[in-house]
């Protein structure tokens, strides 16, 4: 009750009464010595200019000691800045470009130097257009005919071997393990397992799982593929149903005793009924396909 008073009392919002209450109270007693001590006090003299003098002082030394901290922020912009531009070298460096040719489908395509690559049914080149000029070479996948222009060496290089020319019109297949390259004009050379052959115009090479099996002479001017036409010669089965289906875009299932069975002739690639009935008649085989263009081969 007491405190409450006081506090009234030190706000001028006690009355009279309560006035009279709080001093004979021992709380206004104590309070009246606190406040005679305290009325004696002197506060120590403040000197504002000397103080400010002395804040400043002592930020300029902090300043002078402090070390900034390690920016990431920064860091990581240079760190992006350096990938990009190692990027952009190593792209202008490689600068390799594919082509491709899809299932049932054949592709012409022009190089730096003007040579001529014509794509047969799902294959593919790849070269480097920055360093053409001093290296005119490609690797190739699948099949193609090639019709290079003179100049410096020009080579084809393939997972099975490599052909190199000065400038001639030649084509190279290589499909698995079979490596087949005809010279239609011109030399030819071919690399493949520390051995080379030249070819002159008018021959070709067979290579299969690394081993020559065949050297053959040719009379036409371009390969049969290029007039929709595949040609083979004691090929096995396997590998003709292949390149069916890759002409076509269609899926052969294969039901044959015989593994072994090999095919000597030529199928269109304008037909599909047609070119079955070549392949399969002179072997005495049956077929059928069904409404997904799924097709059958089996014995009769």
């Amino acid at each position: 009750m007491s405190e409450k008073l006081l506090h009234k009392f030190l706000n001028s919002e006690i009355t009279e009464a309560e006035m009279e209450i709080l001093k004979a109270s021992d709380v206004y007693r104590e309070y009246l010595k606190i406040a005679s001590h305290t009325s004696t006090m002197q506060t120590p003299s403040f000197n504002k200019e000397r103080v400010r003098q002395n804040l400043s002082e002592r930020t300029s030394i902090e300043k002078k000691k402090a070390i900034p901290l390690f920016n990431y922020r920064s860091l990581l912009k240079y760190a992006a800045l350096i990938v990009l531009m190692l990027v952009g070298y190593f792209y202008l460096v490689t600068m390799d470009v594919s082509v491709t040719s899809q299932l049932a489908e054949k592709r012409t395509y022009t190089l730096p130097d003007k040579s001529e690559v014509t794509l047969n049914a799902d294959s593919k080149i790849t070269y480097n257009k920055n360093s053409w000029d001093d290296k005119r070479a490609l690797t190739l996948r699948g099949e193609a005919f090639f019709k290079v222009m003179k100049g410096g060496k020009f080579d084809v290089e393939t997972s099975l071997g490599t052909v190199r020319v000065m400038g001639t019109q030649f084509n190279v297949q290589t499909r698995d393990k079979h490596f087949h390259v005809s010279c239609y004009e011109g030399l030819v050379e071919v690399y493949f397992q520390n051995q080379s052959i030249q070819l002159t115009a008018g021959n070709s090479v067979i290579i299969e799982n690394g081993k020559l099996i065949a050297e053959q002479t040719i009379s036409t001017t371009k390969p049969g593929w290029m007039f929709d036409e595949s040609t083979f010669e004691n090929a096995l089965l396997e590998n003709v149903i292949e390149e069916l289906e890759r002409q076509y875009g269609v899926k052969v299932e294969i039901n044959l005793t015989d593994k072994t069975k090999r095919f000597t002739g030529t199928f269109t690639h304008t037909n599909l009924e047609d070119a079955l009935k070549t392949i399969c008649v002179p072997l005495q085989l049956n077929y059928s396909i069904d409404d997904n263009r799924v097709i059958k081969i089996y014995e009769e």
